[in-house]
């Protein structure tokens, strides 16, 4: 007889774009509000959150632009694939970030979509604060930096 397996947290898609044009300063793990075609779309992986931000409105957090395809096998109900999603968090954690962003410059962007080990889709955001062009420059510089030291690594080998 086969011990059971936990299921693991599937990674669906990651915002790569956001990590170079901002740096973040802390980050969340909020649900979505979706429907049943959507919850297929994303574990069949057709998403894209590379546009998607994150608002306020009356005190709730909504994400727009995060696109979900339309699930083929579904009826004549699919919703509009940019529409704007609520996302859940606790009132404390909603109250913290609304009073961050009154801070000038600071945005909440989606950072990762992904199935929670319990079968939930999950968003992780982050409260973000917009990067200068010498601060990419620095980026870039490092992470060349660390491709030339490995492949120097390896061809020690």
């Amino acid at each position: 007889m086969k011990p059971a397996v936990k299921p693991q947290a599937e990674n669906i898609n990651k915002n790569r774009k956001a990590s170079f044009e901002y740096s973040f300063l802390e980050k969340y793990v909020a649900g979505m509000q979706l429907t049943g075609p959507e919850i297929k779309s994303i574990r069949d992986k057709q998403t894209n959150i590379s546009d998607a931000y994150c608002f306020f409105i009356d005190g709730e957090l909504w994400v727009k632009n995060l696109h979900i395809s339309n699930y083929t096998e579904a009826s004549y109900n699919n919703l509009d694939p940019k529409r704007d999603r609520k996302l859940l968090l606790n009132k404390k954690e909603l109250n913290k970030l609304s009073e961050k962003l009154k801070d000038k410059g600071l945005a909440i962007v989606p950072t990762k979509l992904f199935i929670s080990e319990s079968g939930y889709a999950k968003l992780e955001i982050a409260l973000a604060k917009g990067k200068k062009i010498y601060d990419k420059r620095e980026d870039i510089k490092g992470k060349d930096a660390k491709r030339n030291m490995d492949r120097a690594m390896k061809n020690k080998r």
